[in-house]
């Protein structure tokens, strides 16, 4: 795999990287709240969400579906321009499951999207059994023209953590439908999630061996963390959930990135909810302390993404 796709400042392929090769300038993608709902809530699949769930830890304030997803986009647009001197956009459809609707109703608002001239492309939020041909039909066509990305939480690939989060959702149902998105010109990100109650590290790392054997072009991950309101918060005031260390996450996150190819986008690296509602774990840092944390360990060690790997080069760029 090409040495350049490895930031050397970072050590790993991080997804703004990635998008500055592609599209020629510094993107941003900019949240929307379309207003879907999810299976694993409204009974479909199950009721309450998964276990960990509350989207106010991960959502800006702003997107709320009582504004127009044309107000939400102008409003991240214009925080972007003028925080980081963003000069193109990627809408994300975060909340909930944003494939969830009849296709009529995602087409009217994938197209909104897309429709403002400084969007370049659409990133979907989505669950392995939500995603449905006509949807997948047509996001198909729509990444004809556009840069489309479907973003599909996995979360673990362990069948009983999934059963004892609540997700809904099985490993074979992820596989399948990445099946059905592989050679049709989309994206795929995958979302994990790091420190289960009764998940070990090896656990863990075996997911990276599975990204590496599939059609993934990024991945998200975080720590788990207990949101004020949500299942896992009763279980960590019971003591039935004790959450990891920083320490053992920065190692973990480590080990994680040198098993993954180069090819493998890093979109995020650890989650970051509001201290108002975080119940646990508390790290007392800042965004880009959590950052540089994992950055100064892969330089501590003088590794970096792929390093594991057989046939890994023994520099990359200029590390």
């Amino acid at each position: 795999m090409s040495d350049s796709l490895i930031n050397p400042d970072l050590r790993f392929n991080s997804y703004g990287t990635y998008l500055r090769r592609r599209f020629g300038c510094r993107v941003s993608k900019v949240n929307v709240d379309g207003g879907f709902t999810c299976p694993n809530r409204d009974g479909a699949r199950g009721t309450g969400g998964c276990i960990y769930c509350d989207n106010a830890s991960f959502s800006p304030g702003g997107t709320v579906p009582e504004k127009t997803i044309e107000l939400q986009m102008d409003e991240g647009m214009a925080y972007h321009r003028h925080r980081l001197g963003s000069e193109k956009f990627i809408v994300y459809f975060q909340k909930f499951t944003n494939t969830y609707a009849p296709v009529e109703r995602l087409r009217d608002l994938y197209t909104r999207a897309l429709a403002h001239p400084d969007v370049v492309g659409i990133s979907i939020g989505t669950r392995p059994d939500s995603l449905s041909n006509q949807a997948l039909d047509l996001l198909t066509d729509l990444a004809k023209s556009r840069y489309v990305c479907i973003e599909l939480g996995l979360q673990s690939m362990d069948d009983a953590i999934l059963r004892q989060i609540g997700r809904g959702h099985t490993l074979d149902e992820y596989l399948e439908t990445v099946g059905r998105i592989e050679g049709r010109g989309i994206d795929l990100c995958t979302h994990l999630i790091y420190g289960f109650p009764g998940e070990t590290r090896e656990g863990f790392l075996r997911t990276a061996d599975l990204m590496a054997k599939l059609p993934v072009n990024s991945v998200k991950l975080h720590q788990l963390q207990a949101i004020r309101g949500t299942k896992l918060a009763e279980l960590y005031y019971s003591g039935e959930f004790i959450p990891i260390s920083h320490r053992e996450y920065v190692s973990a996150a480590c080990d994680f990135l040198e098993l993954l190819p180069p090819r493998i986008a890093i979109q995020r690296l650890y989650g970051s909810a509001p201290i108002a509602i975080r119940i646990a774990p508390h790290w007392d840092l800042k965004n880009n302390q959590m950052w540089y944390s994992i950055v100064n360990e892969l330089k501590r060690r003088g590794t970096w993404q792929g390093f594991r790997l057989a046939g890994t080069p023994c520099r990359v760029g200029n590390l």
